[in-house]
């Protein structure tokens, strides 16, 4: 027994290979991984009792997007994301956020600098002509959420 056939005239239906399928517009593959850390911080200039050094167990989803897949159906191999995104939280995990170039001067440690910081050094170390990070959401909390995202 054979399942439905995944080719529309001539490509694959999700576009993967093959001419242009019309019945889906703007397409692309995203892959996402996740990571964990714990870390301290305090707000610079905020007005609360984030003012005072706290800690979070943060959670981090990075997604790289891109239009075409790799010579053997990839768009990342998630190993080599995954060793990018584990650079970083080593760098941050159980440490004092404040005390860490660039947050010890340049940026505030808010969950939105922290977005756009990791967004840019895992882009930095994976991203290329045919895929990108294009985003990532830094979870404070599980009902707090901060998102940096690129155009791609």
């Amino acid at each position: 027994m054979t399942g439905p056939s995944l080719f529309v005239g001539g490509g694959y239906r999700n576009g993967a290979k093959g001419s242009y399928n019309s019945q889906y517009m703007a397409s692309f593959f995203e892959v996402m991984i996740e990571r964990n850390f714990s870390s301290a911080h305090q707000l610079r200039g905020y007005k609360g009792k984030c003012e005072n050094l706290h800690g979070h167990n943060y959670k981090i989803e990075i997604y790289a997007r891109g239009e075409e897949l790799n010579n053997i159906g990839l768009l990342i191999d998630f190993g080599d994301l995954k060793s990018a995104a584990d650079e970083i939280v080593k760098y941050l995990d159980h440490r004092n956020i404040n005390e860490l170039p660039p947050f010890d001067e340049e940026l505030n440690p808010s969950a939105e600098n922290l977005a756009r910081y990791i967004l840019e050094y895992v882009n930095g170390r994976v991203g290329d002509e045919r895929v990108k990070v294009h985003k990532v959401r830094c979870f404070e909390t599980p009902t707090s959420v901060a998102t940096y995202q690129i155009e791609t």
